[in-house]
Parts: C-alpha cells; sequence; structure tokens
C-alpha cells in the first residue's frame, strides 16, 4: 500500500470512527457534561480528518483537478447504478459543510443550545449522515469494509434512534411504552 493510499484511507476511518464514538456517547448520555465534552472532541476530530481525507485524495488520487475528481466519482457511480453522475462529491462537500456548521454551532452556542435544537431536525441531519456512510461503506465497498458498514450503520441507526426516543421523552412529554 502506498503512503497516498494509506493516508487517503487512514484518515477517512478516522473520521468515520470518530463519528461513530461521538454518536455512541451522545446516545448514552446520562446528565453528565464529560461525555458530552467526549461527542464534540470526537466529531471535531472526525471533521479534522474528514478535511485531511479531502486533502489527501485530491493530492493523491486527483492531482487537485476537481474534474478529475468529478469524472472519477461519476465512472464509480456508473459501475454501480449504471448513471454516470459524478454529483456525490458535491454531496460530500455538502456533508462536510453541515458538519462543519453542526459542531460549530456546539462550540458556539454551548451543549444546553446544541442538545435542545429541535427533535426532527437532529433526525434529520444525523439520518443524512447515516445514509451517506451506507452509500460510502455497504453500496461503494466489497468485503471487509461493506460487513463492517453495515454494523457501523446498524450501531448508529440504534444511537439515533435512542437519542430520539430519549429526545422526544424528555422534552416533549412522550413515554416509553
Amino acid at each position: 500500500m502506498s503512503t497516498g493510499e494509506l493516508l487517503t484511507r487512514s484518515t477517512i476511518w478516522i473520521s468515520i470512527l470518530s463519528y461513530v464514538l461521538g454518536a455512541i456517547a451522545f446516545a448514552l448520555r446520562k446528565q453528565t457534561v464529560n461525555i458530552d465534552a467526549i461527542t464534540r472532541v470526537a466529531w471535531t476530530i472526525g471533521i479534522g480528518a474528514l478535511v485531511a481525507h479531502f486533502a489527501t485524495a485530491f493530492h493523491f488520487y486527483h492531482h487537485w483537478s476537481q474534474l478529475d475528481a468529478y469524472r472519477e466519482t461519476a465512472r464509480q457511480t456508473n459501475e454501480v447504478f449504471g448513471l454516470n453522475w459524478g454529483g456525490g462529491l458535491f454531496i460530500n462537500y455538502g456533508l462536510l459543510a453541515l458538519w462543519i456548521a453542526d459542531v460549530g454551532w456546539w462550540w458556539a452556542r454551548g451543549l444546553e443550545s446544541y442538545r435542545l435544537r429541535p427533535l426532527p431536525i437532529v433526525l434529520l441531519w444525523h439520518g443524512f449522515v447515516v445514509f451517506i456512510l451506507f452509500n460510502a461503506l455497504v453500496v461503494f465497498k466489497d468485503g471487509w469494509q461493506r460487513w463492517a458498514g453495515v454494523v457501523i450503520c446498524i450501531i448508529l441507526c440504534w444511537a439515533w434512534i435512542r437519542t430520539g426516543i430519549r429526545t422526544a421523552t424528555k422534552h416533549y412529554g412522550f413515554t416509553k411504552s
């Protein structure tokens, strides 16, 4: 494995695992700020690793060419779906921008503001992340990466369902049956 491949692969896995660790900590919160601090730091590390992943992919694979990255994304999409479309690249850019905004909100506005966001927004945002990860790890991969992706997506679905139930119970007066 070349240095470029090692850096590109390791940075995306650091990003993914940081997100998963943060989602689990967020779901398991027991009224302690320390767990929330772990989530915020994990997601901040995940953002940094995702930026590093974009940089290494552009440097080692696309030679800093947006057109080359678009064409490669279109090729992969065509291979899987029979659709020659590179727009998934921009969906990835959107993911990074939204994740930065999400965690930036937390750093700027504090924990209570972050935890009091409307539940549909929380679930929509993290549902989008799970959707992206499912596509990246299950649809577009094979072998051990696909199986790891299935496990990761199951863990994330559990974490966000648990978070949704806890938030709905606490803030909206819903009760668990």
